[in-house]
């Protein structure tokens, strides 16, 4: 196809359809990506912008160089700038921020200094505010300059630039034009403070039903608006990042992430993984006799590990939710492992006499069937233990509560797992070498 032909057609798509004209680029090479979107002009690859997840933009703005990155990033909004300046380097970070107005830069920078996960780093600078010392003419005036985007409530503010409250539509356009904003101020204002992390947000956000939050700083001064839908997004967000934590993947991996990037993620892990693997066959290795003489042990020994591990999963995973929605109060921790203890204790008698019952009639030895049916009892309550309090040591250490955490849940299954059976096994052999 020839090169304008080409062109045309790739404009005609990003015009008309920036969205998908992003998810397509997202699945190139960003280089390519990058080659292609220099092929157009700026206001149309503007539109692009808007829709590439910032990562995404963080890998593919680079290739079209920092002078040409601050005028894409001036097209979109500081909260989307900001998300993707994120995630560039940190010298074409700085490079994109250099050639910005002061304003734009100093603003974009206000934004990068709050962490990502936080409402300072998820608001959008850019909120509709009016001075308490205003008349409602005034006030009203002011508000058909702002942009429309920014109007989910009306925010008061003082003239030091404090939160004072916030205004009722409708009572702001019926008051007479001379009426003072101060008397129609309602100062019952719910406000998030900037350094606030993402799920104390969405509490409050879930809570109280709002469509928006403001934001501001240690003095109280607004500082932005947290919206419903970023709030949501961020959520979601992180709950991917958790899943993908807690089985050893980088909490920033994608879908089509470079190799590179894939191999120093999950690498540290995988070797954390083998080492705990091979501390598990040690402890088989202490049964090695126990097992030559009664060889039915080897072949039912990943069932008793399999059930531990599945249950341990179960109580990690209600564990890891309570913590990120804060459903744990204080004192509240020692209950949920005491329940999760019991709770592993009555399904593994449960399991315990299925899985008896079921090698009983395989085998036909009574005691191999009590001893894997002891084993599973031991596994199971340990499993429920360890799923509810490995999160929570991970917490009293300062650590993510999602990072690895399954990994670490599975060491201790596997050996407790192969311990107790082989243990119960070693205790019975007269039995079960007659």
């Amino acid at each position: 196809m020839p090169a304008n032909a080409l062109e045309f057609l790739l404009r005609s798509l990003a015009e008309r359809h920036p969205e998908d004209t992003a998810r397509a680029l997202e699945a190139l090479a960003p280089a390519e990506a990058s080659r292609l979107l220099a092929r157009l002009p700026a206001r149309t690859v503007g539109k692009v912008i808007e829709w590439l997840a910032p990562h995404a933009a963080g890998q593919i703005l680079p290739g079209l160089g920092s002078e040409r990155t601050h005028r894409l990033l001036a097209q979109v909004t500081p909260r989307q700038a900001a998300a993707i300046l994120q995630h560039l380097e940190p010298g074409a970070r700085e490079a994109a921020l250099a050639q910005m107005a002061g304003g734009a830069a100093q603003k974009l920078r206000d934004l990068l200094a709050w962490p990502a996960e936080s409402a300072g780093g998820m608001m959008d600078p850019q909120v509709s505010a009016v001075s308490i010392d205003l008349g409602v003419g005034e006030a009203i005036s002011a508000l058909r300059k702002a942009p429309r985007r920014t109007l989910y409530y009306l925010y008061v503010t003082g003239r030091d630039g404090k939160l004072a409250g916030v205004l009722n539509m409708r009572e702001l356009l019926l008051a007479g034009p001379r009426d003072r904003i101060e008397d129609l101020v309602h100062r019952d204002v719910v406000a998030v403070a900037a350094s606030a992390d993402r799920e104390e947000v969405a509490g409050l956000m879930r809570g109280r039903g709002f469509i928006a939050l403001p934001v501001v700083d240690a003095e109280g001064r607004l500082l932005g608006v947290v919206k419903h839908d970023d709030v949501l997004e961020a959520v979601e967000q992180e709950a991917f990042e958790d899943v993908q934590k807690m089985v050893g993947a980088g909490a920033d991996e994608r879908a089509l992430s470079p190799v590179s990037i894939v191999v120093r993620k999950r690498l540290p892990w995988l070797y954390v993984n083998l080492a705990t693997a091979f501390a598990a066959a040690a402890v088989v290795g202490l049964f090695e006799g126990t097992i030559e003489r009664v060889t039915a042990l080897a072949v039912l020994m990943p069932i008793v590990a399999g059930q531990g591990g599945n249950t341990g999963a179960q109580a990690l995973a209600v564990m890891i939710r309570g913590l990120a929605l804060r459903e744990l109060g204080p004192g509240a921790a020692r209950r949920v492992v005491a329940k999760e203890l019991a709770a592993g204790l009555v399904n593994g008698l449960a399991v315990a006499a299925v899985t008896a019952a079921a090698v009983w009639l395989w085998d036909g030895r009574a005691s191999l069937a009590l001893v894997i049916g002891l084993a599973m009892v031991v596994n199971m309550a340990a499993a429920g233990l360890c799923g509810a309090a490995i999160p929570l040591a991970l917490v009293a250490l300062g650590r993510d509560p999602a990072q690895s955490s399954s990994i670490f849940l599975t060491t201790v299954t596997d050996c407790v797992g192969f311990a107790a059976f082989l243990g119960f096994a070693s205790l019975f052999l007269p039995l079960l070498a007659s």
